[in-house]
């Protein structure tokens, strides 16, 4: 994959970045800065090397027209404190605003150009839409560096197609990324386990199936868990549940016995009256919640079981949390994992977390990142690598 290295001496050229800003906010407060602190190395090093770096990015679903509750404007702010320089925001994306923004940086000077997806061209599904608007963003530099690693398993104009128009290559963050990722995906070190949660099992199908062929382990947690459950005849009361699926996952839990994969599930389940902070709660066994009630999180028991058969484990990747962890009365299970997992990691195991609730909740419940061997920034595509997916952004780097 072409890097930074392959672009040449980058001092006084405009290089274009498409970074990953899409951090939560709190009307214009943002209350998790750490995708933007992941961008950080990429963009010092270009600063440093005397670059003029222009960065794209997307906030939220603005659907294809400026909305300023969607402006990058806090975004802008945050990353002048962090790299320690003031940073221009463009008043929009390829316009007269973005032009002369750009024509007014220095060497060494970084400016952001307003929301990509303000301009419904960024995520067409007609070729020439994405080409045209790829073709305008390309005369704002003279050279391309792909560093939103959350975007890169998806084709559009400022991720596959302005790659196609000026010398690019990767940059550090989705270097390490997939760096990373490969380790759970090619040869990995066994034990390998992999926790999967969430809410649907559907969002994860393929990932469960390229899995049974690669794990030791799968712990199954979240809301998916209860498909597991009705797979094996058991009642989920009222719990979120796809019958669809259910034929589906009793064919996964036959294939991962045919194979040797050992799947785990929780043996007791935190089921509560509502879906709601403060809803009256009860820990029941996993083949025994009431009618009437929802589970919302595996229970201590479970918890346990959990940590336990992560111990052993050399290869640990974890997509999805096992409960809604947002609420305190049911963020112990994935705490139970988050501890397991950094537990493993300090007697030597290589582990991931894989992006989007996973990454958050680390954060939320506290948890010092270091303990964790890597910590990914996309949680779509970390999804789709552990499928064994090709993903745009990356072959459009391809040597």
């Amino acid at each position: 994959m072409k890097t930074i290295d392959s672009l040449g001496d980058l001092r006084g050229r405009r290089v274009l970045v498409r970074s990953d800003f899409n951090v939560p906010l709190d009307g214009t407060t943002i209350t998790d800065d750490g995708r933007i602190r992941a961008a950080l190395p990429t963009l010092k090093r270009l600063a440093d090397a005397g670059a003029r770096v222009v960065v794209m990015a997307h906030l939220g679903r603005p659907k294809g027209t400026p909305d300023p509750a969607f402006s990058l404007a806090p975004v802008a702010a945050r990353l002048g404190e962090l790299l320690g320089q003031d940073v221009a925001l463009a008043g929009d994306l390829v316009g007269e605003s973005a032009r002369s923004t750009v024509e007014g940086l220095a060497d060494g000077q970084v400016a952001l150009l307003e929301n990509v997806r303000f301009d419904a061209r960024e995520t067409s599904k007609v070729d020439a839409e994405r080409q045209e608007l790829a073709g305008e963003l390309a005369e704002l530099g003279d050279a391309f560096v792909s560093d939103g690693f959350g975007v890169v398993h998806r084709k559009q104009a400022s991720v596959y197609d302005i790659a196609e128009r000026l010398p690019a290559g990767a940059g550090e963050l989705v270097l390490t990324e997939v760096e990373s990722l490969s380790r759970a995906t090619t040869d990995p070190e066994r034990p390998y386990a992999v926790v999967l949660g969430g809410s649907k099992v559907s969002d994860k199908l393929g990932v469960i199936a390229n899995l049974l062929t690669k794990a030791d382990r799968l712990l199954i947690g979240g809301g998916m868990v209860f498909t597991f459950l009705a797979a094996q005849g058991h009642s989920v009361g009222s719990s979120l549940l796809e019958s669809d699926q259910i034929d589906t996952v009793k064919e996964y839990l036959a294939q991962a016995e045919a194979n040797g994969v050992e799947i785990v599930l929780p043996t007791d389940i935190v089921a509560a009256d509502s879906f709601a902070a403060d809803a009256p709660h009860v820990t029941v066994e996993a083949d025994a919640i009431p009618d009437g009630k929802m589970g919302l999180d595996i229970g201590p028991a479970s918890g346990e079981l959990f940590a336990a058969k992560l111990a052993d484990a050399r290869t640990i990747a974890w997509n999805g949390p096992m409960g809604v962890f947002e609420f305190e009365a049911f963020s112990g299970g994935t705490r139970a994992v988050a501890q397991g997992i950094v537990d493993a990691t300090a007697q030597g195991a290589f582990s991931i977390v894989g992006g989007g609730d996973s990454a958050a909740a680390v954060r939320k419940l506290g948890f010092d990142e270091a303990g964790f061997s890597h910590i990914s920034t996309g949680g779509g595509a970390s999804l789709e690598l552990l499928e064994g997916k090709q993903l745009p952004g990356l072959t459009v780097l391809a040597d």
